[in-house]
């Protein structure tokens, strides 16, 4: 018995004045210090392992971000990097402390602490900075909110429609999920909506600019449950201004000096033929660089595509032209030549072969009154075969004349008119082409 009263003596001599109960109240020690409230929770009885509201209701978890920089948009590898600061806020009850003041913690004491396992959805690489120590921050609440902040760097997937490039708007999402915990344990939530997203309205960026942004609540449904997803979705429209300078201001000008042959004579041909193959060589190139750097979206047909073929096809036009005027005015120089020389030979052979038949025609004649009664005529000696053209070489001297007709509709008469029409129609036909290229690709 004297031991019992002992041990009961000694109990209450060593137990603290006053001790917190679970989740609540800060302790008081011998010199009236206060200690870190909550951190009896987390030493003793506080099981990191089990969320807040364990088997009862789920967690309501409010996320708010900082967008710090996207710093690249690769159009090759259909992705974005962003450096984004994630804030999350949730109530634990076994947190609760006295008092309205708000307490932080060292970022080592996550370790200690239940925490959401929030991912980001279609990352490809990302990490948490940790210079000079884990870029982390807890915050404790009086009512028991824990405000729980990272800064993250990811690199995330996005697709893009290339098949108006580089007139085009892509439209990229950041989304963040629950791992493990479904929505019958945890719930997302956005702190302000639209206005829970910062810095999207201060972003500079090289190619792009930011056209709007919004926020979506929405659910993942998987194989193993349904759970909570935010989506932040915004839409880049890129500056078409550098590749007018670069790409398209250059093939325009190639195509116009590939115009300037056709004020040129078709004697000239060293410098017709000159302009002709170094504007299409010079095209060639062009669209070689253009494509260099999106090597690996060759399947999409971009609208730079369409043009830079636009430009090439006038160029090339602008070189067969002139191949054809030449070839015309080369065989209207040559049909000229044979009619000025054998041209006198025949007339007078036509007129040695005229004399000739009107003297014997004459002599038959007078043969014919001196004995045309010695003479008898009989129909067997007379051949109407060959009085009378045959039916199929009357076909095949139609056929012969239609041909000569047709050839003679596409036959060039003049070749000097070839430029002529040449230095109007290319350029109108190019206007108008240009017209509905841009009216499609911007407006549709």
């Amino acid at each position: 018995m004297f031991c019992r009263y002992f041990f009961f003596f000694c109990l209450c001599l060593f137990l603290p004045t006053q001790r917190s109960s679970l989740g609540h109240g800060s302790s008081l020690h011998g010199r009236g210090t206060t200690s870190l409230p909550g951190f009896e929770n987390l030493t003793m009885g506080y099981n990191k392992y089990l969320r807040p509201y364990f088997g009862g209701e789920p967690v309501q978890i409010a996320m708010s971000l900082d967008i710090a920089s996207i710093s690249s948009i690769s159009e090759s590898d259909m992705d974005y990097t962003a450096t984004i600061s994630l804030r999350q806020r949730w109530t634990d009850p076994r947190l609760v402390f006295h008092g309205n003041k708000s307490f932080t913690l060292d970022a080592r004491l996550v370790e200690l602490l239940w925490v959401p396992d929030t991912y980001i959805v279609e990352s490809k690489r990302s990490f948490l900075h940790d210079v000079t120590v884990g870029n982390r921050l807890v915050r404790l609440f009086s009512n028991g909110t824990v405000l729980y902040a990272l800064r993250i760097t990811a690199t995330v997937a996005c697709n893009m429609d290339l098949s108006k490039y580089p007139m085009d708007t892509q439209i990229c999402q950041l989304q963040l999920e629950s791992w493990g915990y479904d929505e019958n344990d945890v719930t997302f939530t956005w702190l302000r909506g639209n206005n829970s997203v910062h810095g999207m309205e201060k972003l500079r960026l090289s190619q792009y600019t930011v056209e709007r942004y919004h926020t979506l609540v929405s659910k993942s449904q998987q194989e193993t449950g349904s759970y909570p997803r935010l989506i932040l979705q915004f839409e880049l429209r890129r500056n078409v201004l550098y590749f007018i300078l670069e790409t398209y201001v250059p093939s325009t000008l190639l195509v116009m000096l590939s115009w300037v042959s056709f004020w040129i004579t078709l004697d000239s041909v060293p410098a017709r033929t000159c302009i002709g193959v170094t504007t299409v060589l010079s095209m060639t190139t062009l669209m070689i660089g253009s494509r260099s750097s999106l090597s690996k979206t060759n399947c999409f047909i971009k609208a730079m595509d369409v043009y830079l073929g636009i430009c090439f096809s006038f160029i090339f036009g602008a070189l067969v032209e002139y191949a054809v005027a030449h070839y015309s005015s080369s065989q209207k120089c040559a049909a000229k030549v044979p009619e000025e020389g054998p041209a006198n030979g025949r007339t007078e052979e036509m007129e040695e072969v005229d004399i000739t038949n009107i003297l014997k025609n004459s002599i038959t004649s007078c043969k014919q009154k001196i004995s045309f009664t010695s003479i008898e005529i009989s129909s067997d000696n007379v051949n109407c075969s060959d009085l009378t053209m045959k039916s199929h070489e009357k076909i095949k001297f139609g056929l012969r004349n239609k041909m000569h007709r047709i050839i003679g509709y596409f036959t060039i008469q003049n070749p000097a008119n070839v430029d002529h029409y040449s230095k109007l129609l290319f350029p109108l036909f190019f206007m108008v082409v240009n017209v509905f290229y841009w009216a499609y690709y911007l407006y549709f």
